[in-house]
């Protein structure tokens, strides 16, 4: 058994600042990486979004140097996934990997969440090679201006997306599986009064088209009359939702209805104290490296503090 003063569960942007903030303060950081090292940016080949980089940086090369730079500072990364917790004493106790028992006096979660895909070959290959498959308009919709995408997904944050590509692209075409949106209807309306975005209803992503380096169209299938037909686009974003890591937690800590952590307003505080969260483990709304960065330094600066008030700093 090990015992640390602050514990980060999640290594993305969130993990790694709020690492770097500890490590800074004196907390002598421990970070396990988790199922994912380096978080979502992993998947995504370019990141030009990011202060600071004026002629953008590979997503991986990013997540690289963040860890470097968490441990220049001191912070003891490790490989592992955090697989059991107990917060229901004073001491906070983890495990890792269904093996390795840890406490800690305060801990740090940035398991961030995970885009859900559909499952399809074509679209995964896509996906991996950075040639044209998104889960993030918002992060990628950039390289398709003046182009044509198709976006698949009927809820909320589809129509966002589907609204933040009409600005860019010549061409939206949007994929609703079912003959209604499940987006609330004034987010329905945006998406129906754009000129340049098409609404496809009863269909499906049948397969992405591609030459192999990058995506050149896709083919769709109507799921009542079983016809298919071609799209040509160069960019296809999957906006079925995500879903975060939270679940080991859920014993412990409050969450919404969609699983994601309920921080007090203005903090990185979770209801049990000495716990913290930061990044996409607790954001559904922007759902950015930049953000999630943002809420890593809080949470560092929220342990400081909790422990600084126990006479534990």
């Amino acid at each position: 058994m090990e015992k640390h003063k602050c514990l980060i569960v999640g290594s993305g942007p969130a993990g790694f600042t709020a690492a770097i903030y500890a490590s800074r303060a004196n907390m002598s950081p421990v970070l396990y990486q988790g199922m994912q090292p380096g978080g979502q940016l992993t998947t995504t080949t370019d990141v030009d979004n990011f202060p600071g980089y004026p002629k953008g940086v590979n997503g991986t090369q990013m997540m690289i140097e963040l860890e470097e730079q968490a441990k220049r500072f001191g912070t003891d990364v490790r490989m592992g996934m955090i697989t059991k917790v107990d917060f229901s004493g004073s001491v906070h106790k983890v495990w890792v990997d269904n093996d390795k028992e840890i406490h800690a006096d305060t801990i740090i979660i940035s398991t961030g969440a995970s885009a859900r895909y559909l499952g399809l070959e074509s679209e995964e290959k896509y996906l991996l090679n950075g040639g044209g498959v998104s889960a993030c308009a918002v992060c990628d919709g950039f390289f398709y201006k003046g182009q044509e995408t198709v976006i698949v997904g009927a809820g909320d944050s589809a129509c966002e997306e589907a609204s933040y590509l009409a600005n860019l692209c010549t061409k939206v075409t949007m994929l609703v599986r079912r003959d209604e949106f499940r987006a609330s209807k004034i987010m329905e309306e945006r998406v129906r009064g754009m000129e340049n975005i098409e609404i496809l209803h009863n269909t499906e992503l049948d397969e992405v088209l591609g030459d192999g380096n990058v995506v050149t169209g896709v083919r769709v299938v109507n799921n009542q009359t079983q016809d298919k037909k071609e799209i040509s686009c160069t960019g296809v974003f999957i906006a079925i939702g995500h879903t975060p890591n939270t679940a080991v937690f859920k014993p412990f800590l409050d969450m919404d209805e969609g699983g994601y952590i309920i921080n007090k307003p203005g903090s990185a505080k979770t209801n049990v104290e000495g716990v913290f969260v930061s990044g996409d483990a607790a954001d559904h709304v922007y759902r950015q490296a930049v953000t999630a960065a943002g809420t890593g330094c809080m949470a560092a600066l929220d342990a400081e503090r909790y422990l600084a008030a126990k006479g534990l700093h």
